[in-house]
């Protein structure tokens, strides 16, 4: 049995997919880019608050689950251009304790919705 959860600070999907869909107690978080909701506008002044967004986003989807940074055991990143990795890298790792991170790729593709730098996607488990 699969819950759909949807948060309301999160931007609304962009596309025919939910949030996130709860299954048993692993939570499937579909990618997220940097919108911000509030405002309704893509974040992509420079790739640092870029990526902030991204991650509040994931965490607003997480709140709504009723999880934290610290139920995620895998994310995967997106990026348009791998010369970003250390700036993304960097803020990435400010939601994460080191000794707890969860298991990670970061890949370089073509292009992104909306044609933002970064998307990162997550599987939490409470």
């Amino acid at each position: 049995m699969k819950t759909i959860i949807n948060a309301p600070l999160a931007p609304a999907p962009v596309g025919p997919y939910n949030h996130s869909v709860l299954v048993g107690n692993t939570l499937y978080m579909s990618g997220q880019i940097a919108i911000n909701q509030a405002e309704g506008s893509l974040v992509t002044e420079n790739i640092e608050v870029e990526t902030h967004q991204v991650m509040k986003n994931i965490g607003y989807i997480l709140s709504e689950a009723g999880m934290t940074y610290e139920n995620i055991v895998k994310c995967s990143v997106f990026v348009a251009d791998m010369e970003q990795y250390g700036s993304i890298n960097a803020v990435y790792a400010t939601y994460f304790d080191e000794s707890t991170a969860p298991a990670r790729e970061l890949v370089q593709v073509a292009n992104l919705p909306k044609y933002v730098n970064v998307e990162i996607s997550c599987i939490a488990v409470k």
